[in-house]
């Protein structure tokens, strides 16, 4: 982006380590983010909060785009719930395969779909609590569909990119996606916990990358703790390959 420093800016005000320090700098993070990526929405493709289940579960250590050039032919096959849950293991994981550990994916999926039409009636429950229960749904895949399909944020989606970015900026000192949510929960209002997600994903994708981050291009780079310094620890070099 034209106009950015290309040397490591002053230290500013926010880059201290209490909870205020760390409330203040997560709210001009976000009003950053959000005039920086004014169309940041979900990656996966889906129709309806059934799709939107198999879609996240199928997105493990997987892109988005592989999971959207694989729901095609897996809705039209096999309609969510009702034909996944009936659906073959091998059929579906000839469909599934591309998105990696499929055989593991397939039967999450089969068996997810199968407690939805005998326990929720075709329908993706509302809260995390019943979410959890399905095969192949922890917390995060439960945020997800909870905070894109019904607007309900009941908890901050951690995937690779949401807890590398809350390092650099500082919004969290853990190393586990467990306790990066419970920080993050403390530090941004609820409301908005589903556009944190969605924001950091898409600056993690285009600007704070793993292995590179691009600092000089960054929106961030004068409030980041981290910039033009970060490295890509073995942790996240885990997280990167995941």
């Amino acid at each position: 982006m034209s106009g950015m420093p290309e040397s490591p800016p002053a230290k500013v005000k926010g880059h201290g380590r209490t909870l205020a320090a760390r409330r203040e700098r997560a709210s001009e993070v976000i009003a950053r983010l959000r005039s920086r990526y004014p169309d940041a929405k979900c990656g996966l493709d889906f129709s309806t909060p059934e799709e939107l289940l198999v879609a996240t579960i199928l997105s493990a250590q997987c892109t988005d785009a592989m999971v959207n050039s694989v729901t095609p032919e897996l809705f039209r096959r096999y309609p969510v719930p009702s034909g996944a849950a009936s659906a073959g293991l091998h059929e579906l994981q000839s469909i599934v395969k591309p998105c990696g550990y499929y055989r593991q994916k397939s039967r999450f999926v089969r068996d997810a779909c199968s407690m939805l039409m005998d326990r929720y009636g075709g329908k993706v429950p509302k809260s995390i609590g019943e979410l959890t229960t399905l095969p192949g749904v922890a917390r995060k895949t439960a945020n997800v569909v909870l905070s894109v399909a019904f607007g309900i944020n009941e908890g901050v989606a951690v995937d690779t990119h949401v807890a590398r970015l809350s390092i650099r900026l500082g919004l969290s000192a853990a190393r586990t996606p467990q306790h990066i949510e419970a920080d993050l929960m403390k530090t941004v209002g609820r409301d908005e916990w589903g556009d944190l997600t969605t924001l950091l994903i898409a600056h993690g994708r285009a600007v704070c990358g793993a292995r590179k981050p691009l600092c000089p291009e960054c929106v961030l780079n004068s409030i980041c703790p981290s910039a033009y310094k970060a490295k890509a620890g073995k942790a996240q070099r885990r997280q990167a390959k995941g």
